[in-house]
């Protein structure tokens, strides 16, 4: 299942399932198949993505710590960071409030 992100004010997000679910999770909306994040909600929804980027990557530098001292092996870990995925829909949600148009999804 896909999430389809969309906006009038930007062309519309794709993201997979499990990646949408989280965000919305995130923003605090329940990963209902279709919703809405007002306008007004959306200071709160980025805020709420940042802080959790935050915690994520303090959570992976000591694993990146540890790899190192283990002969540079990476320890195993998610390939694209939430910050990297998480930075389109940041987008979308900034753009947006600038045009004062809210984001609708559905799957």
């Amino acid at each position: 299942m896909l999430y389809r992100f969309k906006s009038r004010a930007t062309a519309d997000l794709i993201m997979l399932e499990p990646h949408g679910r989280r965000l919305l999770a995130i923003i605090g909306k329940t990963p209902d198949p279709t919703g809405i994040i007002l306008v007004d909600q959306v200071p709160a929804a980025l805020a709420a993505i940042e802080a959790a980027i935050v915690a994520a990557e303090a959570e992976q530098a000591p694993a990146a710590d540890n790899a190192d001292a283990s002969n540079g092996k990476q320890a195993a870990g998610d390939a694209v960071s939430l910050r990297q995925r998480a930075q389109p829909l940041q987008d979308m949600l900034k753009r947006s409030a600038e045009a004062g148009k809210d984001v609708v999804w559905g799957v």
